[in-house]
Parts: structure tokens; C-alpha cells; sequence
């Protein structure tokens, strides 16, 4: 019973109690087409639609609800969550310059009122341990790829201003425990860097701590004085570093390979046409030189071992080439030597120096029959300027294999040019024949 007395105070709340008599003719049905269209138009609060679909929430529910009591909005936080009692304001608010929050448990008023706080930004100090990790990295790849723009992008990211002449420093270092090529690659890496990402001071700074600890690099680096005045010499050709540095480098220590580097790096200075030279300082090999300018070298060394016999510099002047997987060249140059010399006493000392490229191990077995199948292709258009090259390729391929280090699978691949037939050999009664006719 005590919900029919609950729907009977709703009812009469909301006047739905109260009877009406029911109108009659043209005037009923006016008014209920009015009402229709009025029922159509009007809208309906949430005390209505509650009672129409028969369901009822206490004032509780309504008073919690988030939904617009004039029937307009979504239901969304006010002000983004900004706005109430008791929140921190609406997220991100924190980063605002103009946000001070009383409430918060930070808040300093002395200071704050007082404008005594000053903001300062603090970088971190980096160790030298964490140094040489960041600057490791950036030389091996460069050495990998030898792209000076992303080595410049690496250091401005990773590297401190202030401490672009330790990178200097390790650069150098890390490029003496390397191969001549190496080393030629860092000091293009200087001189690209200077002025954009280097300035004077840090490769200046730099040479000076490595002429200081040059009794520590002989240790592990024998030639370090040797190296050092290559680095320093170089530096001064590139217009990195003023010629007046050896002056003051001087002056500051009289120690034994100190002053040693130093005297060497003013010789390679003075010699003429020495700014010139030392772009060559640290030799002429590496894979970024240009295939004509190393065939042209392996063609020199291999003259010069025809008139000395040295076989011993011409396997360093081979090794300074820095270019074991283009050796083929060297094979293929010395066959064509030999075939265009046509003289005995030149193809044995030819064969003997494959043969000692061989043993040691300079020459690969996969490049010594590259050489000779590159000569095999390229036989008939040799043969344009040395017609015998048939007969002096057989027997030159034939003393190499007598010597063991040419394979059966080369000699195999020998071409062999068709002998011509004279008209001794069968064509005679066909020409007295055409007489007798």
C-alpha cells in the first residue's frame, strides 16, 4: 500500500490527477491535433521520461547525475576536470609558467613572493669513461663507411661542446692502433669538421695532451712520435692549425719523443713542395682510392721488382695498397707484362714473385685465378699487339704450374688458337686440278 500512496503524491506532483472532461465536435478534435503537435515538438525533462517508461530513481540519483538538468550537454566534467572542489586542476596545467597552486604541499611562499628563486639549467658533467663510449662508436662506423656528414650529425648530438677535443684526442688515438688508410681517413675527418663542428682550440688542445702522453702511446703504439708528427704536419697542411704551433709545442717540454715529434713534423714541413706531399703522408693505398690510380701503382711495383729483384719490398709496397680484394690486378698485369716482354729471364722472375705472393699469402688462391681467367678473356684483343700471345701465355701458364701455385682447373680454362692449315696438307690436288681445267 505504501507504493500506492507513492504513486498517488507523484500523480498529483505533476498534475497528471487531475480528470478533464473529454471535448466534443470540431473543437476536440482541434485541440487534440494541437496537443499532438505540441507532445511532437516540446521537450522532455528526466522526470518525465523516468514516470513514462515506468521507472523511478529516488532524488538521490538525480541530485548525483552528471547529466544537464536543462536538457543541454553531454554529461562531460566541467572545465575539463579542472573544475570542483578539491582537484589538482586540469592535466598538464603543472607545465603552465603562471601556475602556482596554493594548495600544493611544494609551495614555498617566502621565496615565491619574494622572487629569491632563480632557474638555472644544469647539465651533467660526463666522465671520461662515458666519453670514450659515445666517441668509440662514431670513429669505427665512420672508419666503416667514411661518411664525414653523419660522423658531423653523431658528434653534435652526442658530444658536448666543451668536450669536442677529447673526441680529437680519441680519434687519433683510436686511429694509431689501425691501418695507414685508417689513420688517412681521421685526418680527412679533421679537416671536413674544422670550422663546423671543430674550431682551432679543440684540435689544438688535442695535439698538446697527445704530445704530453706520447711515453704512454709508445707502449702499446712503438711508432707513436712517427704517427704523431704525421697527425700534426697534416693538420697544419689542411689549414687546421697555425704553423706557429710547433713553435709554442716547443717550448713547452724538452722530453725525448716529444721533441722528437716535433723535429720530424717540421722536416715533412719544410721539404719542398711539402704541403703537397703530405696529402700522400700516410701512403697511397686504401679501398677509397680510385682503380686507376691503384693499377697504376701495382704496375710500378712491378717494374721496379723487374729491375731490383726485391721481393721482399715489393711485398710491402703491395701491402700498403690496403686492397687485398683488387689483387687480382696485380696478377692480371703481371701476365700481360710477361707477354709483352716475350724475354725468358722476365717470366721466371715473374713466376717467382706469384709464387712468393702466394705462400705468403698475399695473393688468395680465389684472386691468383681470377688474374689468370680476366687474361683468358681478354686474350684475343692482347693478341691484336702481341701476335705470339698464345704461344707465350702457354708456356708462361705452364711454368706456373710446374712451380705449384696455379691450380689444373686454370690450366684446364686455357684458350688455345686454331692453327691455320696450309696448302701442303690436302689443299694441293684440288689447285692442280683447277690448272689442269
Amino acid at each position: 500500500m505504501a507504493s500506492d500512496s507513492l504513486d498517488v503524491e507523484i500523480e498529483k506532483e505533476l498534475g497528471l490527477d487531475e480528470k478533464v472532461a473529454p471535448p466534443s465536435g470540431a473543437s476536440a478534435n482541434h485541440e487534440i491535433t494541437s496537443k499532438k503537435k505540441q507532445k511532437k515538438v516540446s521537450r522532455q525533462s528526466s522526470r518525465e521520461n523516468v514516470v513514462t517508461n515506468t521507472f523511478f530513481n529516488g532524488p538521490r540519483s538525480w541530485k548525483n547525475s552528471r547529466r544537464s538538468r536543462n536538457g543541454y550537454g553531454r554529461g562531460l566534467p566541467k572545465k575539463g576536470g579542472a573544475g570542483g572542489k578539491g582537484v589538482w586542476g586540469a592535466p598538464g596545467s603543472e607545465l603552465l609558467e603562471t601556475y602556482e597552486d596554493v594548495n600544493d604541499p611544494n609551495y614555498d611562499y617566502e621565496n615565491l613572493n619574494n622572487g629569491d628563486i632563480e632557474l638555472k639549467v644544469v647539465v651533467p658533467e660526463i666522465s671520461d669513461e662515458e666519453i670514450r663510449k659515445k666517441i668509440e662508436p662514431i670513429v669505427l662506423e665512420y672508419f666503416e663507411n667514411g661518411d664525414t656528414h653523419e660522423a658531423a650529425v653523431s658528434v653534435e648530438d652526442c658530444i658536448p661542446y666543451k668536450r669536442r677535443d677529447t673526441f680529437v684526442q680519441l680519434a687519433i688515438e683510436i686511429a694509431m692502433d689501425h691501418k695507414p688508410s685508417h689513420r688517412e681517413m681521421t685526418s680527412v675527418l679533421i679537416s671536413d669538421l674544422f670550422g663546423h663542428v671543430l674550431v682551432e682550440s679543440d684540435i689544438t688542445k688535442a695535439l698538446e695532451n697527445l704530445l704530453v702522453n706520447v711515453n704512454d702511446l709508445i707502449l702499446d703504439i712503438p711508432d707513436a712520435p712517427t704517427v704523431l708528427s704525421n697527425f700534426i704536419a697534416r693538420a697544419i697542411a689542411d689549414d687546421c692549425i697555425p704553423p706557429k704551433f710547433l713553435v709554442t709545442a716547443k717550448e713547452k717540454s724538452d722530453n725525448q719523443y716529444y721533441a722528437e715529434a716535433i723535429h720530424r713534423a717540421e722536416t715533412l714541413l719544410s721539404i719542398k713542395h711539402g704541403l703537397v706531399r703530405l696529402h700522400n703522408v700516410w701512403g697511397v693505398g686504401g679501398a677509397l682510392r680510385p682503380v686507376k690510380y691503384l693499377t697504376r701503382q701495382m704496375s710500378l711495383l712491378l717494374q721496379e721488382f723487374i729491375s731490383s729483384g726485391d721481393i721482399e719490398e715489393a711485398s710491402r709496397c703491395l701491402r700498403s695498397l690496403e686492397v687485398p680484394h683488387f689483387h687480382h690486378e696485380l696478377v692480371y698485369e703481371a701476365i700481360v707484362m710477361a707477354l709483352e716482354a716475350n724475354n725468358a729471364h722476365k717470366e721466371e722472375a715473374l713466376c717467382k714473385l706469384l709464387k712468393a705472393f702466394d705462400a705468403a699469402v698475399l695473393v688468395t688462391p680465389d684472386q691468383m685465378e681470377r688474374g689468370f681467367l680476366r687474361v683468358f678473356d681478354d686474350l684475343p684483343d692482347i693478341s691484336m699487339d702481341v701476335p705470339l700471345a698464345y704461344i707465350i701465355l702457354d708456356r708462361f701458364v705452364d711454368r706456373c704450374y710446374k712451380e705449384g701455385f696455379l691450380t689444373e682447373n686454370v690450366t684446364k680454362k686455357l684458350p688455345s688458337r686454331g692453327r691455320k692449315r696450309f696448302v701442303s696438307e690436302g689443299d694441293q690436288h684440288f689447285i692442280k686440278n683447277n690448272r689442269i681445267l
